[in-house]
């Protein structure tokens, strides 16, 4: 799943998610039944540790595909504004505006 975050590859993130959710509440079943010696504990604490840290950087790939989305959302939005208040000649405001930064006018 971190690799298809690293990638940009959404759809197929939230594919994955959906059998890993499946998969994480077998474990938990499976876990309640099992008895572990010292180096089981220790292997299934090393992998919760990576699991987690895996998780972290996951959600930062989300929170960042968040707000470039939220950008994206905003430019359209004043592009549609613009749009609406002045027709054509908005499209080259908004358009010199992604080419040259927001203070463009």
């Amino acid at each position: 799943m971190l690799e298809l975050a690293r990638a940009g590859e959404w759809d197929a993130l939230i594919e994955r998610q959906s059998g890993y959710l499946q998969l994480a509440d077998h474990l938990r079943q499976l876990d309640k039944e099992a008895v572990l010696d010292d180096d089981g504990k220790q292997c299934k604490a090393a992998l919760l540790e990576a699991i987690l840290a895996d998780d972290l950087e996951i959600r930062e790939q989300l929170m960042a595909r968040r707000s470039e989305l939220g950008q994206l959302m905003d430019t359209s939005r004043r592009q549609r504004d613009l749009h609406r208040s002045y027709g054509k000649q908005a499209a080259s405001v908004v358009d010199a505006s992604d080419k040259f930064g927001p203070g463009t006018p």
